[in-house]
This record gives C-alpha cells, structure tokens and sequence, in this order.
C-alpha cells in the first residue's frame, strides 16, 4: 500500500483489515493501539481528527508495525511497553509480558504488606510484581531474584523509571540478584513475604498456547516441566530458611493447580493456607503463613 497523502482514518483500517485476515486475536483493538503508537496520539484521533494526513515516517512505522503483529509478534513487544497495576513496564523477549491475572497477586499481597517490610520476588522477569509493590508501600525493600541476567536488566530499568532508582544510589530500596532459585542468598537475609509467579506449565502443554506465547516468549519463564509442579516444590521447601516466624509465602498458580499447591504448602508446614481467584473467576494464588 503506497502512501500517498493517506488519512489517519484510512490507515486505521488498512491494518485493521490486514490483522484481521491474519486472524489475529483483537485486531480492532491492536490496530488502534498500534497506530496511536506509531503516531503519538491517543483513542480520540481517531473520531475526532479521523481526516488528517499521516506523514510519511508515520505511515512506514505503522506500516513495520503491522507486519510484525501479523506474524503474532505480541501487541507489548513491539510497543516495548506493558501497563501493570496503573503502572507503565519496559518489556521484551527476554521477560514474560506482564498480564491482568498477576495483578489479584499483587493486590493480595498488599493487603497483608506493612510499613518497612522486606519482600523477596522469587522469578522476577520484569520485576513488575516487587516493583508495585515497593511503589504502593511505604518504606519498603525488596530483592528480586531470576536465573536470566537478560531479565534482571529488564527489571534493573524498570526499577529506574518505576521508582526513580539511579545506578548511583548507595543503598537502594531494590536490588536484583541472579540466581538459581535461592542459591546465591544467605541464609541470613530474612524476609517478610516471599512472592512469585514461577515457570507453571505442564511442558507438553508449551506447543499448543497461542503463537504470541510460544514462539516469542521465553520458555524458561514458562515451563513447569513435567507436571507443572516443579517449581512449586522448590520454592515451597526451600522459602522457610528466609522467612521471618509469621512471614508470609505468596504463589500465583495455574487456574487447575489450587488444590495441588495447597497440599504442598501444608506439608511443607505452613498454616493459614488460603486460595484466592481472579478476576475471571478462576484459582490464581496461593498463600500461607510460616510457622
């Protein structure tokens, strides 16, 4: 398609029209989103200033932009950015792309988090769960804690714009550690609340998601190996070594995988063990005290 003094109208639905051939999940929404990306605007172009010309350079970006969201490209990894708990994430391939579900995660465990707690986030990614969370408290610290150093850069960033950390400061209210689960933090350093939304999915299961899931996100924050369970168990048995008496472990789980985590827990020795849903409606966390 030449450019040739196109409308912003027009150039809407040539990307709508070509998404939705690909049969791309909410093409409507993502050609929208996409163009208000690629030309600095926002939702009201498009029925207010819907006759205006786009200039050429806008054309071209939305015009890569398209091409990438036909071949599933996710929506986030062409924008670079993702909105989680009212708050704007970098994201790329090297983390998962935050999701609305991790937000009843979050929200569950604000309402147990208290002035001057220290939290660990076990699988960090991008960091948007410890980094709400330090955002939404008062004088809290945390650690966040991923085998990827691609991702520990990802939420490194994320850290810098959420909270406004410099890589000056000396004593920063977040740092991330690269790590094999809790292989490299002593013993000594206690927390208040351990959080994480581990690898969960049964690795059979990995070829059949939707291709934005499987040929661009990373495996390794994904899979769960054979029963889903697996990180469930090492997190669970190794997390009472760096809790406080009465700290607090916070798992999100698959929408089948309540009854399974909970029996974990509990054999583990933890009391209190309570599943939350989500929004949908579905099992999404798992929590419980430390004795």
């Amino acid at each position: 398609m030449l450019h040739n003094k196109l409308t912003y109208q027009e150039l809407y639905r040539w990307g709508r029209e070509l998404l939705l051939s690909a049969e791309v999940p909410d093409a409507e929404t993502d050609a929208r989103l996409l163009l208000e990306w690629c030309c600095g605007t926002d939702r009201n172009t498009l029925l207010v200033h819907g006759r205006r010309e786009v200039s050429a350079q806008e054309y071209e970006k939305y015009q890569a932009a398209i091409d990438k969201r036909q071949r599933r490209v996710p929506l986030q990894y062409i924008t670079g950015e993702q909105e989680f708990m009212g708050l704007a994430f970098s994201v790329n391939q090297d983390v998962l792309v935050p999701r609305q579900d991790t937000e009843a995660l979050v929200e569950e465990v604000l309402r147990n988090l208290h002035d001057s707690m220290h939290i660990l986030d076990m699988c960090t990614g991008s960091g948007c769960i410890l980094l709400s969370l330090l955002r939404y408290s008062n004088d809290c610290t945390g650690v966040g804690v991923d085998l990827s150093e691609e991702a520990l850069w990802v939420a490194r960033k994320n850290a810098g714009s959420i909270l406004h950390i410099s890589p000056e400061e000396e004593k920063p209210c977040v740092r991330f550690l690269r790590s094999d689960l809790f292989q490299e933090l002593k013993e000594e350093e206690k927390f208040d609340i351990i959080v994480s939304n581990p690898p969960y999915i049964r690795t059979s299961v990995i070829d059949t998601l939707m291709p934005e899931v499987r040929e661009y996100e990373p495996v390794l924050a994904l899979d769960g190996r054979e029963d889903g369970l697996y990180f469930y168990r090492q997190i669970i048995t190794q997390a009472g070594a760096y809790l406080y008496r009465e700290g607090m472990l916070f798992l999100e789980i698959g929408y089948d995988q309540g009854e399974d985590v909970t029996r974990l827990m509990e054999e583990a020795g933890y009391t209190q063990v309570e599943v939350f849903k989500d929004y949908a409606g579905n099992d999404r966390v798992v929590q419980g005290v430390w004795c």
